[in-house]
């Protein structure tokens, strides 16, 4: 079977791993602190801003959490967005308020989340969708003018840009992922970075059941008295990562900028099979300064019967397709089944994802589009 997203992992990433447990030492510790540096490096952000935990899905319920998200408050956010995007809205007793999105780039417009604002709405949750960036900048500024806070799912967007500024930074809170199907993996793992460093603060202590120090062994080292006693003052869980998933992250984010670059040709080798087809719409060009990750590879079809046909096609055939991600306003459970998006229902009715790792060797990309193509062919 030909994966739509596959981990890239060998023995670089078994030494690490052979390397921690060599050390004693699997909890987090100084494999996770040199992890952080290294992704608030990438990001260009100060280290103390940043933590590893052990999901993105930890990360999105604790930036509700740290924004004080309650009761009353709305989150306005795009409904092709992951589950737990509107799961951590509610959990906390807030309502998610979908909003639609251009049916280019398929990211909320400014546009977009203006019509969504209520008198009640308390954040912006933005996604950016694929890996491309969307109007990121244009939508932080709408947030600060507003007093509104924006926090950016950048879950799958840990290469992108806009005009040198990691997505993920432009907003009061980044979150990314990195689980088993990611661009770069530690099997499961997630990244949360806050602008403001007293919140920063807040969510390391939240993240180690309250506690300031994530081992007694920092405060030994002090020379303090009964290192061992504490006080708190947040009742916090424990979210964190540890050092064998940490290991393997340092490694890598090493590969990541050629993984990026195999899955951008990737892409472009899509472009020049499938492009000049007119039953199928191609993921459209970046805008001037953008910068993607190139995570989804994701084509639109004529109707929802060929998308499904030329699924049905193509597993038949050995290679998985997929599409993300259902939306969320047609879940019950977020009680916004009546609410009208003709963007969102359109795309994600057909629209495919095709196999876009950066495993993938040129020949099997090759095939995957001649199967596409005749497929399409079988239903014009």
């Amino acid at each position: 079977m030909i994966n739509v997203t596959q981990p890239s992992i060998g023995a670089e990433e078994i030494a690490a791993i052979t390397a921690v447990f060599d050390s004693k030492w699997l909890g987090s510790g100084p494999r996770t602190e040199e992890f952080e540096g290294l992704f608030a490096r990438h990001l260009g952000v100060p280290a103390e801003n940043v933590l590893f935990l052990n999901s993105a899905t930890s990360a999105l319920f604790l930036a509700v959490e740290l924004l004080g998200i309650g009761p009353g408050d709305d989150v306005v956010m795009p409904s092709n967005g992951f589950v737990a995007n509107a799961s951590a809205v509610v959990a906390a007793g807030g309502r998610p308020v979908f909003c639609d999105i251009d049916e280019h780039h398929l990211n909320p417009s400014v546009e977009d989340v203006l019509a969504a604002l209520t008198p009640r709405t308390r954040a912006v949750m933005v996604l950016h969708y694929g890996g491309y960036p969307g109007d990121v900048d244009k939508i932080a500024a709408l947030c600060a003018e507003r007093g509104i806070a924006l926090i950016e799912d950048a879950a799958v967007s840990i290469a992108s840009s806009v005009r040198g500024q990691m997505c993920g930074t432009f907003g009061d809170l980044g979150i990314w992922s990195l689980d088993s199907r990611k661009v770069i993996t530690t099997g499961d793992g997630g990244v949360l970075y806050a602008r403001d460093p007293a919140v920063a603060q807040r969510a390391r202590r939240l993240s180690y059941h309250g506690l300031d120090d994530r081992s007694s062994f920092t405060t030994a080292t002090k020379s303090q008295h009964v290192w061992w006693s504490f006080q708190i003052e947040d009742i916090g869980r424990r979210l964190v990562g540890n050092d064998i998933t940490a290991a393997i992250g340092t490694v890598q984010l090493g590969k990541l900028a050629g993984f990026v670059e195999r899955r951008r040709a990737i892409g472009q080798r899509y472009d020049k099979a499938l492009g000049g087809f007119s039953g199928i719409r191609l993921p459209p060009p970046l805008p001037e300064g953008h910068r993607s990750t190139h995570y989804f590879y994701c084509v639109r079809f004529d109707s929802q019967a060929i998308r499904d046909g030329v699924s049905e096609d193509l597993l038949a055939n050995g290679i998985y397709t997929s599409y993300r991600y259902y939306p969320l306003h047609r879940v019950r459970r977020y009680g916004a089944t009546d609410t009208v998006l003709p963007v969102t229902d359109a795309v994600s009715d057909t629209s495919l994802l095709l196999p876009a790792h950066q495993s993938l060797l040129d020949d099997e990309v090759d095939l995957i589009a001649q199967q596409v193509l005749a497929a399409v062919e079988a239903r014009l």
